[in-house]
């Protein structure tokens, strides 16, 4: 039986879209099929549709305006690295740090599981856009969904609607992308990116890394393909500009792994020792970069939102996107007080003594267990933060005058440092780690290797994904400087030596510097570490010899480090570049072994 479908007249005349759609409705036998093109009028019909079949809850629309709650599935709360898939004919084009299947076979298990899984349900057609319109890299895709709480999810992370039917026009050149909640069994759960037929396919889960596939399936692992082949970078880095008092704006990308503060870091607020300074915010998690005719390297931030965790989130961390909160958002996860607001970990207030829980359970202050998941997130449009910058809507994107990486490490990586040039700077990326955390798989301390935070996320062999980054600095004449900070220097007593959040701007402020010619530094073995009178520390509540702690070197430990690096390194085989190769080498003669 032929699926209804309930708005005809929102059809995309586009006849690739029509058959592809129809394609996947024979497969899944959804009952309805809902074009949508992101009206008002539109949103407010999902949301009483979320209401009614309860993917949504109403929150205290008087506290909270346009606010509402997402309770998943216990079982679907987080990204599920292990069974993502990059799915190319070649094994050995999706490399060492992916999980590899043959596209012929992923084909055939997904479809068995999409066969009939939408009876009784709707799909929505999606049609979305990332990127700026007119920008010369911004990508269309289409995404199919039975879930009415992604669709909703979507027109917030994405410029959906009719700006992406105008931009593909009766081109056939858009990301074919399917998903199914089926029965969310772990079982039946697959992600997969078929990067050469520009195809993503995920089943059997709701949660937003897996299911709003605009986000890292597109704009990074299937857009790190194409930034390959078509000759740009596809980067999980959030965008921010710094202007100073003067008002000169410079603008950085920065990138780090999670339970780092990248988003914190893009909405930063100024301390009050550094008036006149002002940030603005292009983008918090996903940059893509080209090289522009001026041979300088731009980003522009392809998605529309923000889809952040929310425990630890308070207005001490991160004022900016507390504010952007306070209406038309959805949470997901989080507790739900008596009054219909909402409270979690690490908010800076009081929790309350009676509310329910992220599993829809009474929870109480004294539980043992937490009352918002470690994982909880939030979902609001960028347009709603107070540092929204409006260069996220410049189709050229805006010019990159840093690149930052950074991790969290207790003793080895001082405060900041500088690369001493590109083919440097790529090594420091490579080379970036991070210790887990409790909210991270794995052991708690443990070191992770995650390059350029894009571990999970290159969608080819991360020999490959080096030399790309390599062969793009050859081609930039201005290539921006590279730098790697550390928010993260601990005591003998484990306690944290730089202040951060606010403070952080101090160290920006001697990057923009460093890039301007006008900041003294240090070159040590790793690189150029600020010298001591050259950071901003006016206001700031540390002594010298804290100051000089954080900026530190110690060389035993980074010669335990360096033999990490080369027990990582030597995992891609003979794709590794020699480049990186000479930079350690280099490394470990300049550390005297």
């Amino acid at each position: 039986m032929e699926p209804e479908i309930i708005n005809k007249e929102k059809m995309p005349s586009n006849e690739h879209v029509i058959k592809w759609v129809n394609e996947m409705a024979a497969m899944c036998k959804p009952d309805k099929i809902q074009y949508l093109d992101a009206s008002e009028e539109e949103e407010k019909e999902l949301i009483e549709e979320a209401l009614r079949v309860g993917d949504l809850i109403k929150l205290n629309q008087e506290k909270m305006p346009g606010c509402y709650l997402h309770r998943s599935a216990q079982n679907d709360v987080a990204r599920t690295e292990k069974l993502t898939f990059v799915c190319t004919q070649k094994e050995e084009d999706a490399g060492p740090t992916n999980n590899w299947m043959a596209p012929a076979d992923a084909y055939k298990k997904l479809a068995e599981i999409y066969d009939g899984s939408m009876k009784g349900r709707t799909m929505y057609v999606v049609p979305f856009l990332m990127g700026p319109k007119g920008s010369m890299f911004c990508k269309v895709g289409f995404e199919l969904t039975d879930s009415v709480y992604v669709a909703l999810n979507m027109r917030k992370m994405t410029r959906m609607g009719k700006i992406a039917l105008e931009e593909l026009g009766d081109s056939d050149d858009f990301t074919k992308c399917l998903h199914g909640k089926a029965d969310l069994n772990m079982e039946r759960r697959f992600i997969c990116h078929f990067p050469e037929d520009n195809t993503i396919w995920s089943v059997g889960s709701g949660y937003g890394g897996n299911a709003l596939l605009g986000k890292k399936c597109l704009a990074l692992r299937m857009a790190s393909f194409l930034g390959k082949k078509e000759g740009w970078l596809a980067e999980h880095m959030l965008i921010m500009g710094l202007e100073s008092p003067k008002g000169d704006i410079h603008y950085v990308a920065a990138a780090f792994p999670s339970a780092c503060g990248k988003t914190n870091l893009a909405m930063l607020i100024p301390p009050e020792s550094m008036p006149g300074w002002k940030i603005w915010t292009v983008g918090d998690d996903i940059a893509w970069m080209h090289i522009n005719e001026d041979g300088k390297l731009y980003a522009v931030n392809p998605e529309a939102g923000f889809f952040g965790v929310v425990p630890g989130t308070s207005m001490k961390t991160n004022p900016s996107v507390m504010k952007a909160m306070e209406k038309n958002t959805i949470f997901t996860n989080v507790v739900m007080k008596d009054d219909g607001t909402v409270w979690w970990e690490g908010m800076g207030e009081e929790a309350p003594k009676k509310a329910t829980n992220w599993k829809g359970e009474l929870w109480t202050s004294d539980s043992e267990e937490k009352g918002a998941h470690p994982n909880s997130r939030f979902t609001v449009s960028i347009k709603n933060t107070p540092t929204y910058s409006k260069e996220w809507e410049n189709p050229n994107g805006v010019p990159i005058s840093a690149i930052v990486f950074g991790g969290r490490r207790a003793k080895v990586a001082p405060l900041v440092y500088q690369s001493f040039d590109w083919q440097h700077g790529t090594f420091v990326g490579a080379t970036a780690a991070s210790e887990q955390t409790a909210a991270a798989e794995g052991q708690v301390g443990a070191i992770r290797h995650d390059p350029m935070a894009m571990l999970p996320f290159a969608g080819y062999h991360m020999g490959d994904y080096f030399k790309h980054w390599l062969e793009m600095g050859k081609k930039t004449k201005h290539a921006p400087k590279i730098f790697h900070v550390n928010w993260f220097r601990t005591d003998d007593d484990g306690n944290f030596i730089w202040p951060g959040f606010g403070e952080n701007l101090r160290v920006l402020k001697w990057i923009i510097e460093r890039v301007k010619d006008e900041a003294e530094a240090v070159k040590t073995p790793i690189g150029y570490v600020p010298h001591q009178k050259s950071l901003h520390t006016e206001g700031l509540n540390m002594s010298e010899d804290d100051i000089e702690s954080v900026l530190s070197i110690d060389k035993e430990a980074w010669n335990e480090e360096v033999k990490k690096q080369e027990e990582f390194f030597n995992k891609f085989g003979d794709k590794f570049p020699q480049e990186l190769w000479d930079e350690h080498k280099k490394l470990k003669e300049r550390l005297g072994k």
